[in-house]
């Protein structure tokens, strides 16, 4: 039986050995690894390159679905909020998290201009006039249009993903 907890250890490791940051993330389902990767930020100039978003590729695209119903996701920190993000939006069965924040922050801190880790997800509270990123309400109709041009090719519904039972 494969330690899927380990080998997300064991990646991220290696990431760090290698140049990179300290992160990784280990999909399973029907007890083997259907993706994996390391956090490659610092490799690819990415700062979308976290590895919960590229291994949520990596299995979607293998399972050619946008939904990982009937997966676990290992991931050595508790992750950041674009990744959280991103595991709600997938469906994983579960999400298995081997470290805190507050374990990690005397060893490693990743605060941006606008992100911090300490205050970010109360910013998402915020109404998008009071939040440290700057930001403009540009109202467009033919915004609101592409939408309605999605509905019509849909059959005139507007109706949720349908995830697929695990």
């Amino acid at each position: 039986m494969i330690d899927f907890a380990q080998r997300t250890i064991d990646l991220a490791r290696q990431n760090v050995a290698e140049g990179g940051r300290p992160f990784a993330t280990v999909i399973a389902k029907n007890g083997e690894i259907l993706a994996e990767s390391a956090n490659k930020v610092a490799q690819t100039n990415d700062p979308t390159a976290h590895a919960e978003i590229l291994a949520i590729r990596e299995a979607c695209t293998k399972l050619g679905t946008e939904h990982l119903v009937g997966t676990t996701i290992y991931v050595l920190a508790h992750p950041c909020p674009m990744c959280l993000g991103s595991l709600y939006y997938c469906s994983p069965d579960e999400v298995v998290f081997l470290t805190t924040r507050d374990g990690y922050e005397p060893h490693y801190v990743d605060d941006r201009k606008y992100f911090e880790l300490a205050t970010f997800y109360g910013e998402f509270a915020k109404d998008w006039r009071d939040r440290r990123l700057p930001m403009r309400y540009e109202p467009r109709a033919a915004a609101v249009d592409v939408y309605r041009f999605w509905q019509e090719r849909n059959g005139g519904q507007r109706t949720a993903t349908v995830v697929p039972p695990g």
